[in-house]
């Protein structure tokens, strides 16, 4: 039989292992550049022809199977208090993903992280780079505002990751991934007040010669290919080099042939290690990866009434306005409207971390990191006609893109007497944020207003508004000259084209974060301890928006009429409809987006360059009973928080108002039992928990601005179960139950009385369903004496959730479903190849994921979608 924590990638059987066993963790990308593919080939290649002969010298016979009353749970040892411990131990809530689970589940990258984390959802808008929003218990940062950061954060091998989008890469060569619930702030920094991602990849080896090679070809064209090699270069120094190539089709498809959702990525890793004895380690690992695909068009669930009215085809455009399909066939063919959204990125990144025992019971870790993240972005306006574009050639020639760089240093002391566990910390971080957004409008886009409010909109406002003919405009003429106008949009802006318009906006943060912590644990008795934790937090950011080059004469024309017209009906029954009149016309001539700024107008968009200071003490406070050798239980308090920021939005400082928004702040309360029974084949951990936030973060799109504000009171109570269980000589089970209520409490507002935020108040928080149930069966056995087989099944359900920032809208609500994952596999009994057949949301389920008003088109309603059913055939190959 193998040794145990071998890379064997079926089943292990003994009497001190689980039933299933954990491989090496192996995802699949595909990238676009030909000097990365040309790497990889010349790399991995020969691992073919390795694994090959691995193959041909299988074991002749398979070593008898350990009797069922030896059986019993994995023990999974996690890094979530910074030091290596039992699960069974660590008093936090920790969903912990072994190898195995990661390999049945066919996880590819955290998107597929909800189906083994009842816990954990996640969500993308527009681009994935940019607008992803992680969330544990129902709490996530909603937006894709580069300025806000995520209140789940993501640590790669200890290293922080600044936005959830750089974490989005593929998981090569994943060693274990843990999701931390609840607040972490004492121990992993800034911004995880909701909970952590700790994901680690696999160390190289100084003893044993090993690699990979995983092969997968599926539906919607996909193929992947993911390799690995490591092993001792001496007897101190040891590497190991991962790289992975993934591509597919898109699954949503334009009217216009456009694709969207597609993978066409690669990756590399390289990493070192040197070991100085009893002594301590020093790793290093380098990484790069690029993409090329393209994303994210939206499926239009509710049209404008406009269209059924004949308003697009009465302003000369097509009587669909743009928008052929939509509603309910759109969404269950998944087909949308517009042309390609493409969002291209690359990272980079290095990292060191050092390990060195200074005394038998002290030992000192350093973790230094670099990284730098660029995505580009090409975005169509969700319609088949020209409204406005974000791209270079709809602006002038700028280039719409995000470029953040990143630095962070950690240094931790530790140490252990009879009764004390102590850590003692400080850290620093430095992040520069650059963002270029170039928006023009269109050639349809005056034709379009005309269409959507003139004709719709303004409509019933336009019969008393007759009465107003006579009233002279600014730009010459009257407003009667504009009532008998064929474009009465062009007409009202002065005959001046609004298509044509752009502007191109720079938006810069540097930020610095420093904090120093400690964590410690007293043994007061055998069985009774108490965990303490503080954390001091400054944070500090600078940021500015800047506008190099913009054009909209046909703005300041329509605000002259506008102001003329309100003028000419002063005194009159008839002036707030020549408000609205001209109230409306500057909301779409003078889209913010396309729009000088610093023009003195009010209500136009203002440059600014400001600061933002915080400090904060974090801490915890736990109490930790051991009942028996298999049953702990404890509760604890912790405050945790999340930076404030900048709202980087040419909106953000209009009427002079601060672009800044305040710090999140969480006060949480958590009962947990951890225990195994039944002679340790089942393990059962139970956690209730009580959050309190004060200045929820929230940004909102209103289809013609985005919004950012702190919501006063925002509150998630509720439950969790996770149970595994060894169910016979080979099966395991794996359930997990979270009961979040996550919601604005009626008094959300708290002396605001601000719309935006007293309209939330009652309502559920953004894609966080109250129930969510998940489930994993694995089956495994042999075949004769050289086979091994198996069978897995994962998938979760969730109740209805809202998934739009704005409440009690029905088109928003997505209703509760399932999906589930299923794979079957054939290998070798030693593990070094299989064979298996898989399909990921296997019933077709066609989901939700974030639900916006469709960008200027009055009374419409988009939706971004999730993956539909994927099936394919995986072969893996181990030496």
């Amino acid at each position: 039989m193998p040794e145990k924590g071998n890379s064997r990638g079926l089943l292990e059987v003994g009497r001190e292992t689980l039933v299933a066993a954990a491989p090496p963790q192996r995802t699949t990308p595909k990238g676009h550049t030909v000097k990365l593919r040309r790497l990889f080939l010349y790399t991995f290649a020969p691992l073919v022809l390795t694994a090959g002969s691995a193959w041909a010298q299988e074991d002749d016979t398979a070593q008898e199977s350990a009797a069922a009353e030896d059986l019993f749970v994995e023990e999974i040892t996690v890094t979530a208090t910074k030091r290596e411990e039992s699960l069974q131990d660590v008093p936090i809530a920790v969903t912990a993903i072994t190898p195995l689970q990661i390999e049945r589940a066919g996880m590819l990258d955290i998107r597929d992280l909800p189906t083994l984390a009842s816990s954990f959802n996640m969500n993308s808008s527009q681009t994935e780079s940019q607008g992803t929003t992680l969330r544990i218990r129902g709490v996530g940062t909603t937006g894709n505002n580069i300025g806000l950061e995520s209140s789940v954060g993501v640590f790669l091998d200890g290293i922080y990751l600044s936005r959830p989008g750089i974490a989005l890469g593929d998981q090569l060569d994943v060693e274990s991934i843990e999701v931390l619930r609840g607040p972490q702030g004492t121990l992993f920094g800034r911004n995880v007040s909701a909970g952590a991602l700790n994901l680690r990849t696999r160390r190289p080896s100084l003893t044993d010669q090993s690699g990979f090679l995983n092969l997968t070809a599926g539906n919607f064209n996909a193929f992947n290919v993911q390799a690995g090699v490591g092993g001792p270069l001496s007897d101190r120094v040891g590497y190991r080099l991962s790289a992975a190539v993934r591509n597919q089709d898109g699954f949503v498809e334009s009217v216009s042939g456009a694709e969207s959702y597609t993978r066409d990525r690669a990756l590399l890793r390289g990493q070192l290690l040197w070991s100085f004895a009893d002594r301590g380690s020093l790793r290093i690992i380098g990484d790069y990866s690029d993409a090329d695909e393209e994303c994210c068009d939206a499926v239009v669930l509710l049209e404008t009434p406009a269209a059924a009215l004949g308003s697009f085809a009465a302003a000369g455009l097509p009587a669909v306005g743009g928008v052929s399909v939509f509603g309910p066939s759109a969404f269950n063919a998944r087909r949308s409207n517009a042309g390609p959204f493409v969002n291209p990125f690359d990272q980079k990144g290095l990292s060191a971390e050092l390990n060195y025992n200074l005394t038998d019971n002290v030992s000192l870790t350093w973790l230094g990191s670099w990284r730098d993240f660029f995505a580009s972005s090409i975005q169509d306006d969700f319609v088949g006609i020209g409204v406005y574009g974000v791209s270079p050639e709809a602006a002038n020639g700028f280039e719409t893109f995000d470029d953040i760089e990143s630095w962070t240093q950690e240094f931790r002391l530790t140490g252990d007497t009879e009764r004390v566990s102590w850590l003692v910390g400080g850290f620093a971080s430095g992040e520069d944020i650059l963002e270029h957004i170039g928006l023009g409008l269109l050639g349809d886009f005056s034709s379009f207003v005309d269409a959507i409010l003139w004709n719709y909109a303004l409509a019933p406002a336009l019969p008393p508004a007759q009465l107003l003919g006579g009233v002279p405009l600014a730009t010459g003429g009257t407003f009667g000259d504009v009532l008998a106008a064929d474009n009465q949009a062009l007409a009202f802006s002065g005959g001046i084209p609004v298509g044509g318009a752009f502007a191109n906006n720079v938006y810069r943060q540097e930020g610095d974060s420093w904090s120093i912590f400690t964590h410690n644990t007293f043994r007061l008795s055998d069985r009774f301890s108490l965990v303490t934790g503080l954390r001091y937090v400054d944070e500090t950011k600078d940021g500015s928006f800047r506008q190099p080059a913009a054009s909209n004469p046909g703005c300041f024309a329509t605000l002259l009429n506008a102001q003329a017209l309100a003028e000419g009906a002063a005194g009159t029954p008839l002036a707030p409809v020549a408000t609205t009149i001209g109230n409306l016309n500057a909301a779409f001539n003078c889209f913010p987006f396309a729009t000088p700024a610093d023009t003195g107008v009010p209500i136009l968009p203002a440059t600014f360059a400001d600061t933002f200071q915080d400090d904060e003490l974090v801490y915890t406070s736990q109490a930790v009973y051991e009942f028996s050798d298999t049953v702990k239980g404890y509760a604890s308090y912790t405050h945790g928080f999340k930076s404030g920021g900048f709202n980087l939005d040419s909106t953000a400082a209009v009427g002079g108002a601060d672009p800044r928004f305040d710090s999140e702040k969480i006060d949480a309360l958590e009962l947990g039992v951890k225990s195994e029974f039944a002679n340790r084949r089942v393990r059962l951990n139970a956690t209730l928990f009580d959050y309190d936030i004060e200045d929820f973060q929230v940004l909102e799109f209103t289809g013609v601005q985005f919004r950012t504000f702190n919501v006063p009171k925002a509150q998630s109570r509720g439950a969790e179960l996770e149970l595994s269980a060894v169910a016979g000589q080979h099966v395991t089970l794996n359930l997990g139950y979270t009961f979040a209520d996550s919601e604005y409490p009626e008094n959300c507002a708290g002396d605001l009385d601000a719309a935006s935020v007293q309209s939330l108040c009652g309502a559920k928080l953004t894609n966080a369903p109250e129930n969510v149930f998940s489930f994993g069966a694995n089956w495994d056995d042999t075949v004769g004496d050289r086979f091994l087989v198996f069978a897995s099944v994962n998938g979760r359900w969730e109740d209805d959730r809202r998934t739009s920032t704005q409440p009690n809208l029905a088109f928003d609500i997505q209703e509760a479903n399932t999906k589930a994952n299923v794979r079957v596999g054939l290998g070798g009994y030693s593990g070094r190849w299989a064979v298996e057949l898989w399909s990921n949301n296997v019933t077709d389920e066609q989901t939700k994921n974030v639900t916006f008003n469709t960008p200027l088109r009055v009374g419409s309603r988009s939706t971004f979608l999730e993956a539909p059913r994927t099936v394919g055939a995986t072969l893996r190959l181990t030496f």
